[in-house]
């Protein structure tokens, strides 16, 4: 019998060919491989949004007999490892758990910590080292989060310009993203970011990228995700949450990360601009202080 990364390999190779209702289910497994062990068949083609003669189908494309030889790798992966946080939540949500504020914030809080140990698990030094590579060799990095993702993207963009790092952020305003893309080449990189459903604007500014030969940085959810396709490095992060939005917490974690890997790249120079970057701060009282203290401050720079 095979295991589960056998499975999941077969199902990401498989994935371009797929029809789209066969994709759709083969996403919600990749995404959720507990369900496939918890759940009945019809339950989990319900949670997929397929028919249930979808789930059947997908195990023949993926060389099994029946659904149930292909659900036996996922029943023995769970059975043979410690529950995660996120399993443990999703079981006491099939129990059907009461609605109190208290058993919310536990749910949210161990989601979250599951979200960033299971991302971290899946990431290792030696790609971080190659990603600041990347970027510290780059001309300018475009940075590309929209929607729910943009408090990641807007992260990476401010911290990275402490230590003076040419950044852009696309934000998109009044449809000027491709403006914002204007002059993009093989000298520069992308970070991309984003989470299924996919912004139109994200994928579309990834695909620009890939036209202009720079080399791409996608932190998204799936190796399925159309960001994943044309990237030269993807991280997938986990973003389970039981909110309405999936959660940013494991991403925003990844991209401190990088911008740490980063800093830590590029030698004295980036030591002598964050210096001078948080000189010119306490210049204009960026900070909160005395209020004389931040009067005398603007003072000296003609603010008053």
């Amino acid at each position: 019998m095979p295991d589960l990364e056998s499975v999941t390999r077969r199902l990401e190779e498989a994935f371009p060919k797929l029809s789209p209702q066969l994709q759709l289910a083969a996403r919600y497994i990749l995404d959720a491989p507990d369900d496939v062990a918890l759940q009945s068949m019809r339950g989990l083609a319900a949670r997929a949004g397929v028919h249930p003669s979808t789930m059947s189908r997908l195990a023949r494309e993926v060389r099994f007999a029946d659904y149930q030889s292909f659900k036996e790798p996922f029943r023995q992966s769970l059975k043979s490892r410690r529950s995660s946080y996120a399993s443990r939540a999703r079981r006491l949500q099939m129990r059907g758990v009461d609605s109190e504020t208290g058993a919310l914030f536990s749910e949210i809080n161990q989601a979250s910590l599951d979200n960033i140990r299971q991302s971290f698990s899946a990431t290792t030094p030696a790609e971080l080292e190659s990603v600041a590579a990347l970027f510290a060799s780059a001309r300018q990095i475009f940075i590309v989060g929209m929607r729910k993702c943009f408090p990641v993207a807007y992260y990476f963009h401010y911290a990275c310009r402490m230590f003076g790092t040419r950044t852009v952020l696309v934000e998109g305003r009044s449809g000027a993203g491709p403006d914002e893309l204007r002059g993009m080449s093989t000298e520069d990189a992308m970070l991309v970011i984003g989470f299924d459903p996919y912004t139109w604007e994200t994928v579309q500014s990834s695909r620009l990228a890939v036209a202009a030969g720079a080399p791409i940085v996608a932190v998204t959810d799936s190796k399925v995700s159309p960001l994943a396709d044309d990237a030269d490095h993807v991280f997938v992060v986990a973003n389970a949450s039981p909110s309405f939005f999936r959660s940013i917490a494991a991403a925003l974690c990844l991209v401190e990360a990088m911008v740490a890997f980063l800093v830590a790249s590029k030698g004295a120079d980036a030591i002598t601009t964050l210096s001078r970057t948080e000189q010119q701060l306490r210049q204009f009282g960026a900070y909160w202080g005395k209020d004389g203290e931040r009067r005398r401050s603007m003072l000296k720079v003609g603010l008053e």
